[in-house]
């Protein structure tokens, strides 16, 4: 799984940069992230300037996030291919490049009602997405589709909601639904609660938990995982940054309503000692430590292969 954006994509927002002066894009970033900060929601991007800051400044790790969902549900479903996405919240379209990315024959249907970011994710879909670009919210009717995707979403509502966004998005009629959010305790929350409504409904979760029994998480522990991702110096420009790479934290369940057959998931970074490595699982047992002592060389080599968020 590569988490840098698609050259077709990263190439159409470079011709879209052309000649745009960087501060004014750089004014729009920060006045966007004290807006997020203080608790706005994307209906504060309302021109193509806060559109093209927003896309800059996020579309890289969203896609980076959803690439790295999507990767782990096609490893614990190979033969899932779907022919139609459907992205609710679409923003600029992230969900829907790494879907694409992932499965090369979706053709995704973006559902966004704001019209700076719908007419953004037009002028970059023309680069090479198969993609038809929708007015509409939560609540609009919506096409039916093999996959559904609200990545960032959740966090634009009150968390007591999204237990109902959850049921209204699989009442849908998809083979799968994904949820995305930020890798914080809040995130966490919303993802928590809608798994938990999914699963009354007959949902079965695909990933990242192994199994269907309620979440095992306790006191100030959230399930979280972190992708890694490539810069461009406009991107550290209007984070106001100073490495070439960042680490995007995120939270996610993917439902389908067949069982899946799993291991258990690795849930932290594996720490590695003289004696051997120690990491936590998840699995139907609920959480646990584990530990491969340094002399096993085989399954020693088996572990370094894998990591935060893999299947073991």
């Amino acid at each position: 799984m590569n988490p840098a954006l698609p050259s077709l994509l990263s190439d159409a927002l470079a011709r879209l940069l052309d000649g745009v002066p960087r501060r004014e894009l750089a004014t729009a970033a920060a006045s966007m992230s004290a807006g997020y900060r203080a608790g706005a929601t994307s209906k504060a991007i309302v021109t193509p300037a806060d559109a093209l800051a927003y896309a800059v400044a996020r579309m890289p790790a969203t896609y980076a996030a959803c690439a790295a969902v999507f990767a782990r549900l096609a490893e614990v479903m190979p033969d899932f291919a779907p022919a139609s996405l459907l992205d609710v919240g679409a923003g600029t379209g992230a969900a829907s490049w790494a879907a694409q990315t992932q499965w090369p024959g979706v053709r995704a249907i973006l559902l966004d009602h704001n019209p700076a970011l719908r007419n953004l994710a037009r002028k970059l879909a023309e680069a090479g997405l198969d993609a038809e670009i929708l007015s509409g919210d939560l609540g609009a009717d919506k096409p039916q589709a093999d996959l559904v995707v609200a990545s960032y979403v959740l966090a634009e509502f009150p968390q007591a909601s999204a237990a109902a966004t959850a049921r209204h998005l699989w009442a849908s009629g998809a083979s799968v639904l994904v949820l995305i959010e930020p890798g914080t305790p809040d995130g966490f929350a919303r993802i928590r609660a809608a798994r938990a409504a999914l699963i009354e409904d007959g949902a079965h979760v695909a990933a990242p938990c192994t199994h269907d029994n309620v979440c095992p998480m306790t006191g100030d522990d959230w399930c979280h995982f972190s992708q890694r991702l490539p810069r461009s110096r406009d991107h550290m420009l209007l984070k106001g940054a100073s490495v070439p790479f960042e680490d995007e934290r995120y939270s996610y369940v993917a439902v389908t309503g067949q069982k899946v057959a799993q291991g258990a998931r690795i849930l932290a970074p594996v720490l590695e000692t003289k004696p051997g490595l120690t990491f936590k699982l998840c699995d139907e047992t609920g959480l646990r430590a584990a530990f491969v002592a340094a002399r096993d060389k085989d399954e020693t080599r088996r572990l370094r292969k894998s990591g935060w968020g893999d299947l073991f």
